[in-house]
């Protein structure tokens, strides 16, 4: 099944997963999935109007967006949960780039933003979506989130303007709200809580004397009365809508959608030039026009979609680069039926998922649903309430505003506030995509901070012979950007005069530029005769540090080794003769070579100081 280990799998399998499962279909999985599919179908339509109106298209391009990725994913789509659509994210960026301009920049956007997935995928630049950290990602559907809302409230209140951001939004509100409509925003604010009384009701528990048999079926119907809300509330508002218009001589009052185009789109390539007006603009001038929303949309569709897979998982495997490379075809494909930017919804995967969808065939019950929309229901379309279609987007995203990240967030790491804040901000500010930019941007030159300014703890210690040294313990690996602090801090530690231990414990590996510093600092060690030891010495950090640390380097790997070579220091200090020899030792370790003059075991693979002392046996000499 789907989502699934992905070990043992061939390539075929891996890359075309129906291959595995359909071989092993029944007809309980049809009874499972057709149930699921319909579903999510009645809960697609009302939101592919909605997230149309959202993107600044006609209602019936999100119903031509919603369609062709259900086949597409059933075919190459690893997890059986994941829904492929239209969805507010989706269409607040499409929105950008359409306002001013007209439908063919979301198709070709659309058709580029594929292109472009193919390209990480086959390049496995998938990687780039761990760039976007957690805090960024909060801040950024926080930020969109809020800017749905408010780009809502025209609807609601029933006011007629054009604008593009979340103040001119709101400007444009404090402009024309005294044209408020009574039945518009009455209707809205009625629609909205009975949406959100709906969404609890699957979550009364029946508590009576009823059989169990009885109580479950009773859960089932409360499930499917919430899960089917939005469906139910443009039914019902469009039905009251046609009664009112057939008996008043066409006079409703309140907006309605108007005239949906029906039918089946045409396949065709995507638009690779359009006319604004009576200027032809073409393909590069348009693709100057979309921007970095090329690079950014496909980015966030692939994020969003992997991170659905995760949830669903269940602890599986889920293939990132099969996803990414399931989402381009779902964008490519959908591109020659006039589709927008289209990527996985988190609302319909989990509606999926509670409808006890068994396999991706639930997206072809879907799919074909939709398209019978398409070709049947569309001039009924005509009667849905503007104000019913704002009350779904607006119950659908506010519990997409993570306002309660922020307590747990301040409380773990406060650092991390700064780009969810930073990104929040901006998008609100200046734009959604900039947003995100400068979101990663921000994130990235904390990072570059950290790395500069590691913690070094240093503290005075003390071995169990009573010899006293200075410990010094980064907390991680030093790169360049840090080397200055690093030094900076081993100079403090060797103020006190006593030997100075460095705790290499966390650190894993550095960097040229670091080792040569440290080579500075041990002739800098030797010239002021005191001790500078390397504790617990990983074999990836020895490896840098050695062939540039040729002299004055000594590393101890254990607790006894480094109370031996402390008291030795203590009692004679540090003579020109362990230098050499540690000097020579050092140099012969390297190379794995019998060091000459010493009796020694066959095998140069004691720790240096071992040899030290050996050699101070040998010779016999009292100052060493």
């Amino acid at each position: 099944m789907p989502g699934d280990n992905l070990k043992g799998k061939t390539f075929i399998e891996k890359r075309i997963p129906i291959v595995s499962w359909l071989p092993k279909y029944n007809t309980e999985d049809l009874v499972a999935d057709l149930i699921a599919g319909v579903t999510v179908g009645l809960t697609v339509m009302p939101q592919a109007l909605a997230y149309a109106a959202l993107a600044g298209l006609e209602p019936q391009y999100g119903l031509y967006s919603s369609f062709l990725g259900c086949f597409v994913y059933t075919v190459f789509g690893s997890c059986k949960d994941i829904t492929i659509g239209p969805t507010a994210l989706m269409s607040l960026m499409t929105y950008q780039q359409v306002y001013n301009r007209n439908e063919d920049y979301a198709v070709l956007l659309c058709f580029l933003s594929g292109c472009l997935m193919v390209l990480m995928a086959v390049l496995r630049l998938g990687v780039l979506v761990e760039f976007i950290s957690q805090p960024v990602t909060v801040g950024f559907t926080t930020a969109t989130s809020v800017i749905i809302v408010v780009s809502q409230i025209k609807g609601l209140l029933g006011l007629s303007f054009t604008s593009e951001g979340f103040v001119p939004t709101l400007m444009k509100i404090a402009e024309n709200i005294h044209e408020t409509k009574f039945w518009d925003t009455t209707l809205g604010l009625v629609c909205i809580a009975i949406l959100l009384l709906l969404r609890k009701v699957k979550d009364l528990v029946v508590v009576d004397k009823r059989s169990p048999k009885q109580k479950r079926v009773i859960a089932k119907c409360l499930w499917l009365l919430s899960t089917s809300r939005n469906a139910l509330v443009v039914v019902v508002c469009s039905f009251i809508s046609f009664v009112l218009h057939n008996n008043n001589n066409g006079s409703v009052p309140y907006k309605m959608t108007g005239a949906v185009r029906s039918g089946i789109p045409a396949v065709q390539l995507p638009p690779f030039s359009t006319k604004i007006g009576n200027e032809t603009v073409g393909f590069i001038e348009m693709v100057s026009g979309l921007g970095s929303s090329i690079i950014l949309v496909p980015i966030i569709a692939v994020l969003g979609n992997v991170a659905i897979a995760k949830a669903f998982a269940s602890g599986g495997s889920v293939d990132a680069t099969q996803e990414l490379l399931t989402l381009a075809g779902c964008n490519l494909l959908g591109s020659f039926v006039s589709s927008m930017p289209v990527t996985g919804s988190f609302s319909r995967s989990a509606v999926n998922h509670a409808s006890g969808v068994r396999t991706p065939m639930g997206g072809v019950y879907t799919g074909v649903l939709l398209l019978l929309a398409l070709g049947v229901l569309t001039p009924y379309f005509y009667y849905i309430p503007k104000a019913s279609l704002a009350a779904v987007i607006i119950c659908a995203v506010i519990f997409m505003i993570e306002y309660e990240v922020i307590k747990p967030m301040w409380k773990a790491s406060r650092k991390d506030l700064v780009p969810m804040f930073t990104t929040f901000c901006v998008c609100l500010l200046i734009g959604v995509e900039l947003g995100i930019l400068i979101g990663v941007a921000t994130n990235i030159a904390l990072l570059l901070i950290y790395a500069a300014r590691p913690d070094i703890y240093i503290e005075k210690s003390q071995e169990n012979n009573g010899t006293e040294y200075t410990r010094v313990k980064p907390s991680s690996s030093i790169h360049f950007p840090g080397v200055e602090h690093f030094r900076t801090a081993v100079l403090q530690a060797a103020e006190t005069n006593l030997p100075v231990v460095i705790d290499c414990t966390f650190m894993q590996t550095t960097d040229f530029t670091t080792a040569k510093s440290i080579s500075v600092l041990l002739n800098e060690f030797y010239k002021r005769h005191q001790a500078l030891f390397f504790f617990n010495v990983k074999p990836t950090l020895a490896a840098v540090l050695s062939p540039i640390c040729t002299k004055h380097f000594v590393m101890i790997s254990n607790n006894d080794e480094l109370a031996r070579a402390l008291q030795d220091v203590h009692k004679n200090g540090i003579s020109d003769e362990i230098t050499q020899v540690s000097t020579e030792l050092s140099d012969l370790t390297h190379r794995n070579k019998r060091p000459k003059g010493l009796e020694l075991e066959e095998k140069c693979e004691e720790p240096l100081l071992t040899y030290c002392m050996k050699a101070t046996m040998v010779s016999g000499n009292p100052s060493i």
